[in-house]
């Protein structure tokens, strides 16, 4: 897989692109907003589907932790929209969001 980084080094626009093989697409990641309770990154996937949504990452205080959730908005077009129907959302990209958060708490636990 080819990776790309580029615009500010860190936070609001910095900016990371990948290009790989069918099981990882062509896509392409922007931080949009960078505050110490929320980031936002605009996600367009190119390939295998055309995808535009917004991730948005929440930190709130839990005691001696931090509850983080996980969020994608975005519009839904007629197919995906038909594939909703027939298939679980969870299902298929709900193990992801969990080895996401479970690296994002192995991370900052380091």
């Amino acid at each position: 897989m080819k990776r790309t980084y580029s615009g500010a080094t860190a936070g609001k626009g910095a900016i990371y692109e990948w290009d790989g093989n069918s099981d990882v697409g062509q896509g392409r990641m922007e931080i949009l907003d960078s505050t110490p309770s929320q980031i936002r990154i605009k996600l367009d996937f190119m390939k295998p589907l055309e995808g535009h949504d917004i991730a948005t990452f929440t930190m709130k205080p839990d005691g001696n932790a931090t509850k983080v959730t996980w969020a994608m908005d975005g519009p839904t077009p007629f197919l995906g929209k038909l594939i909703g129907v027939f298939m679980n959302m969870d299902t298929m990209i709900g193990t992801d969001f969990e080895a996401g958060l479970a690296n994002l708490k192995t991370l900052t636990e380091q």
